[in-house]
């Protein structure tokens, strides 16, 4: 199956840049979302079997393809709307649509990659695709935008793949010949300590640019402020599951090595200053994208904390970055509007947004809740376990710290909201206001509810999916 959709996801952004017709285009869209849905399904059906020698559907890539292949129909819908709305040549409407294809595309593979080195190759091929998507406006700002994603992009996947040198000395110092993640797993307690420890530092903070964690954390912001917001979407949800996938198949492997718990050390650093680094521009930040994609930076530390803490809050983890995955896109598609209304991305420039769109507005105080965590969102579940995590592991100190710092988040993050839902803006002309309707609204309604549904009463399949993924964990 995975060779038959590598090969129609091909064809398709081929035929999205060549045809460049408008009713052609959403064809091809409804033909690529039903081919990812059917390589959901089947990989479901068929876990663990092996094709093409380097893909292997686990229970963790199960999950994460379920995700992509919910959220790439909103996408595609908001980009329908999106483009609809710009008067873009042909030529870079159909760029946009290949890029979009080509993006899920490799994020998808990488999900489903048993080998180090083509999850390398797919995580290269993500940061090409995202930066068409990145400078897609043809400006100034996106340029700059675009230069700075592949740069801090391409410094990261040089340190993976230094990591992963590191890792074969490692592993042709046993006689292994291969990088598969299964094998190295089976004879990780022989593997050398010294070359173990710099492969998981080089490859950790490698893929701290896709996961959105610090220290390269940085790629992220730029590039989820600059690209068109369906595509900011799925750069600040299905791609940074890529960087935590990187991270955790080779987390997996020092989990049964003597270095697992200086691994966790490294892991808590960087969440812990993940948290407070969001906090702290969360604090400052004006820009309506640019808290959003911070938000996502606060999320990732608390996802790594729960892995950093072990037990339920391996479980936790994996539960929130599905629930983040839903949310988050949520909020960018609702930017779209709000970008629609104002002609900004200020929070100075946005206020009495109920007066001019209260389905929109409806969606923006409902997302708030639910991206902070608070009751009945389903984030609230997560957050919680890996709370108890941090207890039952005897970090009350970092339990503590980060509560403190989650409370001034909301709190700031309630301030720009409230002032947008509520407050009148300054010098804003409102005589020619766009009414948006409530269809447009309906997909992000749809995505909160999963939120809350899957976070409150979580399918016995999913339940049963995660526990499979962190099985092999120490508990």
């Amino acid at each position: 199956m995975i060779g038959i959709y590598l090969t129609g996801s091909l064809l398709i952004s081929l035929a999205f840049y060549f045809v460049r017709k408008p009713l052609f285009n959403v064809i091809l869209a409804w033909i690529f979302c039903t081919l990812q849905g059917s390589l959901a399904v089947y990989e479901y059906d068929h876990p663990d079997l092996t094709q093409l020698v380097y893909f292997t559907p686990d229970s963790l890539a199960i999950i994460f393809l379920g995700v992509i292949s919910i959220v790439c129909i909103p996408v595609f819908y908001h980009s329908f709307v999106y483009l609809g709305k710009h008067p873009y040549k042909p030529r870079e409407m159909g760029m946009y649509y290949a890029a979009t294809v080509i993006l899920i595309t490799s994020i998808s593979a990488a999900y489903l990659s048993n080998h180090m080195g083509i999850t390398w190759v797919f995580v290269e091929l993500t940061t090409l695709s995202a930066s068409a998507l990145i400078y897609h406006r043809r400006n100034k700002l996106t340029l700059e935008g675009t230069w700075k994603y592949i740069f801090i992009c391409s410094i990261s996947i040089t340190l993976v793949f230094i990591g992963v040198l590191f890792a074969t000395v490692a592993v042709q110092q046993q006689g292994i010949t291969d990088l598969f993640y299964k094998n190295l797993s089976h004879h990780a307690a022989t593997l050398n300590v010294f070359w173990m420890k710099l492969a998981f530092l080089f490859i950790f903070t490698g893929f701290t640019a896709k996961a959105g964690l610090v220290p390269m954390y940085t790629a992220g912001i730029d590039a989820k402020d600059k690209a068109p917001y369906p595509a900011a979407a799925l750069l600040a949800s299905v791609l940074m599951n890529v960087g935590f996938i990187g991270i955790f198949r080779f987390y997996e492997i020092t989990s049964h090595t003597t270095i697992y718990g200086w691994t966790n050390k490294i892991v808590l650093i960087s969440a812990i200053l993940s948290v407070f680094v969001a906090t702290v521009y969360m604090l400052r930040v004006k820009n309506i994208k640019r808290m959003m994609a911070y938000s996502g930076v606060e999320h990732m530390g608390l996802v790594m904390l729960g892995i950093a803490a072990g037990g339920i809050g391996y479980y936790a983890a994996i539960l929130h970055l599905i629930l983040h995955s839903f949310a988050k896109p949520a909020l960018f598609f609702q930017f779209g509007q709000i970008y629609r209304t104002y002609g900004s991305k200020s929070v100075y420039d946005v206020g009495h947004y109920f007066k001019y769109n209260i389905t929109g507005s409806i969606v923006l105080l409902f997302a708030y809740f639910i991206v902070t965590a608070m009751p009945p969102s389903g984030m609230f579940v997560s957050e919680f376990l890996i709370f108890k995590s941090l207890f039952s592991s005897g970090y009350l100190w970092v339990l503590i710290l980060v509560m403190i710092l989650l409370t001034v988040i909301i709190w700031a993050f309630g301030k720009n909201v409230f002032k947008m839902l509520f407050i009148k803006p300054v010098d804003f002309d409102d005589a020619h206001v766009e009414t948006i309707p409530f269809s447009e609204s309906l997909s992000q309604f749809v995505l909160l509810a999963l939120v809350i549904y899957v976070g409150l009463n979580p399918p016995e399949a999913l339940v049963s999916l995660i526990n499979s993924a962190i099985s092999t964990l120490p508990r």
